[in-house]
């Protein structure tokens, strides 16, 4: 049987997320996220400011169709697609109008193992179900139809605040992965020493081949 949450326990997370990107990353880490039968606890997330604070951020160049979420209100969620194939999932923070979101990057599955495997049938252990973002978006079952859904209500997904906050000693911080802009702006933040953290990898730009005669 589920029970309903604490309504101090939300209203607490929607304060956190309607507040500055980093410290809404920072208490994100434990959170639960669920969709259908398969429930996860963040392990790993990135924050990324709007517009002109952030050159990594998809906001940067100002609000688009593609981004339009990510400009508010604050606990929805913003999803985009990427390299063609994998989705990503944002949960959107701070002030309406001002562009922020923390992609959630990895966790552990802890409930609907066998749908979230199923899903995964790739996988080599359950660690591995929702290590990365992609792999994360896929466990849940997650695409383009979660765009601009509200995380703390009673939709289709949903963000619970952690049962047991993550404590400051357990939390490790550094650069975000794969970015072209801000590469070692330290706002990749993560459970230190948790399994299903996924890999970092720094990102490098592809260097040009000279043409013939140049």
């Amino acid at each position: 049987m589920a029970y309903p949450e604490p309504a101090a326990g939300l209203a607490q997370l929607a304060g956190l997320l309607a507040g500055p990107v980093v410290p809404a990353a920072r208490g994100l880490l434990g959170a639960r996220l669920r969709a259908g039968e398969v429930t996860l606890r963040i392990t790993e997330v990135e924050a990324y400011a709007g517009t002109a604070q952030d050159p990594a951020s998809h906001a940067h160049r100002g609000r688009t169709p593609r981004n339009a979420a990510m400009f508010g209100p604050s606990g929805h969620v913003y999803v985009y697609f990427t390299y063609g194939m994998h989705w990503a999932l944002n949960v959107v923070t701070g002030p309406e109008g001002e562009a922020s979101a923390v992609l959630v990057r990895a966790g552990e599955v802890i409930a609907g193992h066998a749908q979230a495997r199923s899903r995964r049938q790739t996988a080599r252990s359950d660690r591995d179900l929702a290590r990365g973002p992609a792999r994360l978006c896929a466990a849940l079952g997650v695409d383009r139809s979660a765009y601009g859904q509200y995380l703390l209500g009673d939709g289709p997904i949903r963000l619970r605040p952690p049962r047991e906050p993550v404590p400051e000693t357990a939390v490790a911080a550094g650069p975000r992965v794969g970015v072209t802009g801000a590469h070692d702006v330290p706002w990749r933040f993560w459970v230190a020493g948790d399994p299903t953290v996924s890999t970092y990898r720094r990102h490098v730009p592809r260097r040009r081949s000279a043409r013939p005669g140049a």
